[in-house]
């Protein structure tokens, strides 16, 4: 059985994104896709360091984190004369990747922009989807409000880089105050952690992929014809909330759940990647997946098979059949 841990340099028609393979290749495939100015590690780390979510993902597939091109460690200026990519360019780098690969269908798992990306692809390559697992998703256009903030941000970076106020505004789009701090009290480890990845940052690279993301175009009435199941993860302080919902409202509701985490902002995967583990599990079931050893309950998990609605539950001819619901995590103690 052959393991993969490396780095792959993938060129798509679009211009070279990173790829970072982890697990036996002989699995299908969970493609990952990261927010504005993050990659795997500042976006992904937090539930992959979580022992149970880790069992349960790396047990049943192969990861590949795909980075935007420039969001790489290390990565330098992208020049000038490279042409800017729009989303759809960037959903195609994604099925650019799975040819590279040779993958056919797989399961997708995005954070906000990178969840907006992988539900483009979706929608445009939907025979290549096997279900959608997005965390405080995008799916409509900006509002005028939104846009005007971007655009600040935009000039912000161009010219000052990711420094200062530019991160305090990255960190509230992805953290809840709790864990930001206040006078009292210290901004968490995973904040410090991550306002260390955004100082690594170049302005630039990530100005061409907040630039496509501020230009993207309403996804409603293609989420319509989407017939993947999917598990949507919102914190109940993500800025991104309403959008999440309204997803929610435009999908088949046969196949789609709602799952907020109390006291979270955007980025679940780090603020509380324990609340993900029992709706990812019941989730995966559906598709005849498990963890190695299955317990009643996971006792490092915020979440127990009671938070969840029993229509989740529910046992039909294709799995787990899953329904709009709230589902509230409690932070641990």
């Amino acid at each position: 059985m052959k393991q993969r841990q490396e780095e792959h340099p993938v060129r798509t028609r679009y211009g070279p994104v990173s790829v970072s393979v982890y697990g036996d290749e002989d699995k299908p495939a969970l493609i990952t896709y990261p927010d504005v100015a993050l990659n795997y590690m500042s976006c992904f780390q937090g539930l992959f360091f979580c022992p149970e979510a880790a069992s349960l993902l790396l047990h049943n597939f192969c990861i590949y984190h795909i980075t935007p091109q420039g969001h790489e460690l290390g990565a330098a200026p992208i020049p000038s004369d490279v042409p800017e990519l729009s989303v759809d360019n960037l959903a195609d780098q994604v099925a650019d990747v799975l040819d590279f690969f040779g993958l056919g269908s797989v399961m997708c798992m995005g954070v906000t922009a990178g969840a907006y990306v992988l539900t483009l692809f979706a929608a445009k390559y939907r025979e290549r989807v096997l279900g959608l697992m997005l965390v405080s998703p995008l799916c409509k256009a900006p509002s005028w409000s939104e846009w005007l903030y971007n655009k600040v941000l935009l000039n912000l970076l161009y010219y000052c880089g990711t420094s200062g106020l530019v991160n305090e505004c990255f960190l509230q789009r992805y953290f809840s105050t709790e864990v930001r701090g206040s006078g009292q009290e210290p901004e968490s480890e995973i904040v410090q952690a991550c306002r260390s990845l955004l100082d690594q940052r170049q302005g630039v690279n990530v100005c061409r992929f907040l630039k496509a993301i501020n230009e993207r175009h309403d996804l409603t009435e293609a989420l319509k014809k989407l017939r993947c199941r999917t598990l949507i993860f919102v914190g109940e302080n993500s800025q991104f909330h309403a959008d999440a919902v309204h997803m929610t409202t435009k999908l088949d509701r046969r196949y789609c759940a709602l799952v907020e985490v109390q006291a979270c902002g955007s980025l679940v995967t780090e603020e509380q990647p324990h609340a993900m583990l029992i709706p990812m599990e019941y989730f995966l079931m559906g598709y005849g997946m498990y963890r190695p050893s299955q317990l009643e309950s996971s006792p490092r998990s915020t979440l127990n098979p009671f938070c969840i609605s029993p229509e989740l539950l529910s046992p039909e001819s294709m799995g787990v059949k899953l329904k709009p619901i709230k589902t509230r995590a409690s932070l641990i103690v």
